[in-house]
């Protein structure tokens, strides 16, 4: 039997109908399950991630923030849950960054050219605590700073609690670099290395240095931390650089002779000034080929540095005493490091190694090519290979695998129990362990350790910092 198509279409018409006047009235609404399902995106990585979400706009930054996960975009900040992926909150902002913990992070939030910033549980999105003056603010694991200014040569600069409503100290600067807006701008420190696939910023906010170095006017100011006192009102030379490193003052000179750069580091006591040690020779890669004029800051991280010795090999120098952490053999290339560890490619290139610094103890070994990049974080070591696409996450004292995953895309953040990954728009949560084992949580809450050993402030296993900063006082005093 024959039907005919005007019949057919009429049915179809009809059946329509009636679906969409289900759906107008509330009885049954298929439309927002059939888009999900063809808007679906594949899977991006292998083992499927736990869950996978599309965001608004390709991710400036990611942070794992306690129980939620906040993603900077261009024009606004998300927070989604760790647990499902589902958004929180959402509001418009040029910047956002994360301070404080795991039990205690706090998402500040501001616009461009306008002055004041509004700190937002990463939960709720509450505003917590709002600022109409500061032109500038620096994010720490156990402090957040802001600096506002009555005009161009009087400016304070405040610490506080993540979660303090008052400041714990203040301080007077002249001024503040034209370039010092918005979230974390760059102050005279250390730069990370970096690797292709993993984003500069996977590890999170770290815990404030003892010592960080403001520059204003061409001088450096050095403000410690713990009491908000500026220490010294340093200007360069003119083949200086200066940085500030693990509780030093560096004075870096590059002289040009002989058609090479001569370099010495003279690392300064922050209270006295006198001179705390001294290396020559030790390429810090703060200058150009072009008279060996200095425009960047040394790599390293923490309180450590990361140099080249005349005859080639990379080194790894303690920012504080000037001792040799580690020395690389020929043909190795350093990748990662932080206060404990260094992390370099195997002459071979056939694998990449992880060494504790200060020792010649090997922490682990993993196979990978000649062109894998790695970062250290508190709580995963990331090792991002290629050929085939690659991203694992291990324990960062023994190489036991947390995660391994066949993906192309990159890693945005790890936190305690798992790491973000992302493409374009797609980001997805990675569980760590299948069995739910985790990794060691680090000493001080991830605080920064100091390398090798103890300093100043007497032995606390080198997880104090270089002036003990980081441990609480034996009587029972809170460290600022």
């Amino acid at each position: 039997m024959r039907v005919a198509k005007g019949s057919v279409r009429g049915g179809l018409l009809l059946g329509l109908a009636v679906v969409v006047a289900l759906a107008a009235t509330g009885v049954w609404n298929p439309f927002p399950g059939l888009w999900d399902w063809v808007d679906r995106s594949e899977p991006i990585s292998e083992p499927d991630v736990v869950w996978q979400q599309r965001v608004g706009g390709t991710p400036r930054s990611v942070t794992i923030a306690g129980d939620a996960v906040v993603v900077e975009q261009r024009t606004r900040v998300e927070a989604r849950s760790l647990a499902t992926g589902a958004q929180l909150w959402e509001r418009k902002a040029d910047w956002a960054a994360v301070a404080g913990g795991d039990r205690d992070p706090v998402v500040a939030v501001g616009k461009l050219l306008v002055k004041g910033y509004e700190l937002l549980d990463p939960t709720t999105g509450v505003t917590r605590r709002r600022d109409d003056d500061a032109v500038a603010v620096w994010t720490y694991r156990n402090l957040l700073l802001d600096a506002r200014c009555t005009d161009a040569t009087d400016c304070t600069l405040s610490a506080w609690d993540p979660r303090g409503t008052a400041p714990l100290w203040t301080a007077f600067l002249p001024g503040v670099h034209s370039g010092l807006l918005a979230d974390n701008p760059g102050l005279r420190g250390t730069r990370r290395l970096t690797a292709t696939r993993i984003d500069d910023g996977v590890a999170g906010a770290e815990a404030a240095p003892p010592l960080l170095g403001f520059p204003v006017d061409g001088r450096v100011h050095v403000v410690d931390t713990a009491t908000g006192r500026v220490l010294q009102n340093v200007e360069p030379g003119r083949e200086e650089r200066l940085s500030v490193v693990g509780g030093r003052l560096l004075r870096i000179t590059a002289r040009s002779q002989d058609g090479t750069c001569y370099f010495t580091i003279s690392a300064r006591d922050s209270a006295t000034g006198q001179e705390a040690w001294q290396q020559a020779g030790i390429n810090l890669r703060t200058a150009d080929s072009a008279g060996c004029v200095q425009r960047e800051d040394p790599q390293g991280a923490r309180n450590v540095l990361i140099g080249v010795a005349p005859d080639g090999r990379e080194a790894v120098i303690d920012g504080y005493d000037g001792r040799l952490l580690w020395v690389g053999e020929r043909g190795t290339k350093l990748i990662a490091v932080d206060d404990r560890s260094a992390v370099f490619r195997a002459a071979d290139k056939r694998s990449v190694i992880a060494r504790e610094l200060g020792t010649e103890k090997v922490l682990w070994t993993r196979q990978a090519s000649g062109k894998a990049g790695a970062a250290l974080t508190p709580y995963a070591a990331v090792v991002a290979d290629e050929k085939p696409s690659r991203l694992a996450a291990l324990d960062p004292r023994t190489g036991r695998e947390l995660a391994v995953l066949r993906t192309s895309a990159n890693a945005l953040a790890i936190g305690s129990q798992g790491m973000i990954i992302g493409e374009g728009r797609e980001i997805g949560y990675v569980r760590f362990g299948a069995s739910g084992s985790s990794p060691t949580r680090p000493p001080g809450d991830g605080g920064n350790p100091g390398p090798g050993g103890p300093g100043p402030g007497g032995p606390n296993n080198g997880d104090c910092g270089p002036k003990g900063e980081l441990c609480p006082d034996p009587g029972g005093g809170k460290d600022g």
